[in-house]
């Protein structure tokens, strides 16, 4: 079952949060925390949509094709692209309040993200997924596919991200974004990245990748490898 875990501030610039609780959990090789969009879901339709009709509703031009080729920070700094400064935090609460309705039922997973999930449970693992996305928003889309992670952090990004990963004793960390690299870089676990984003794997690599897999398919092979290494 999914936990509610407090969203947790985003970086500096950002609207505060709840934090999340202190102190880490000590590492387990069995724990691996995932990022969601274009990881572990194509949530581009669905963005594609919601600023399709955040666009119609309030007369901001975006170019919402060139938003999904680009996820991965957080919105707020996505919206900056769009409106004046001072407009970014309410357009992003309006955005967000057209969200459900228009990004929840476009949204698929990604190719071998529930058979990923699946293989770190067969293993007595344990599953976090860490993203920017709002909390509420990321277990609306699980809630709606059936996919059930153990717990879900939202709202952090990058650097950030190493707070809830040891909060969780994550030792893995999967995403498609150098950020996510970052992330598992600053949490000491190790970044396996996906090439299923906006950045390419020899980014990924650059970025300090260990593993760069093409995408989630590969997931389960790598992870039984993994599984009987820390075994030894």
């Amino acid at each position: 079952m999914t936990t509610n875990t407090p969203e947790a501030p985003l970086p500096a610039g950002n609207a505060p949060a709840a934090p999340l609780a202190a102190g880490n959990a000590p590492a387990d090789p069995l724990t691996v925390g995932f990022d969601l969009d274009l990881t572990l879901l194509d949530t581009r339709p669905g963005i594609k949509a919601a600023f399709t009709v955040f666009s119609e509703t309030y007369g901001v031009e975006v170019d919402a094709d060139l938003v999904v080729s680009r996820l991965g920070p957080p919105l707020e700094q996505e919206m900056a692209h769009w409106v004046p400064a001072e407009q970014v935090t309410e357009m992003t609460a309006r955005y967000r309040a057209l969200y459900p309705e228009h990004a929840i039922e476009p949204t698929v997973p990604m190719p071998g993200a529930r058979d990923a999930l699946d293989a770190v449970r067969e293993a007595g693992g344990r599953t976090i997924v860490v993203t920017a996305k709002n909390a509420p928003d990321a277990r609306r889309h699980f809630a709606h596919l059936g996919i059930e992670p153990d717990a879900v952090v939202g709202r952090l990004f990058a650097e950030a991200k190493a707070e809830a990963l040891r909060a969780h004793g994550a030792s893995v960390y999967v995403g498609d974004h150098v950020g996510d690299v970052r992330g598992a870089k600053a949490a000491g676990a190790l970044s396996v990245a996906v090439a299923t984003g906006p950045c390419a794997p020899d980014e990924l690599r650059e970025a300090g990748a260990d593993v760069v897999l093409e995408d989630l398919t590969d997931f389960r092979a790598w992870w039984e490898a993994y599984v009987a290494r820390t075994a030894r």
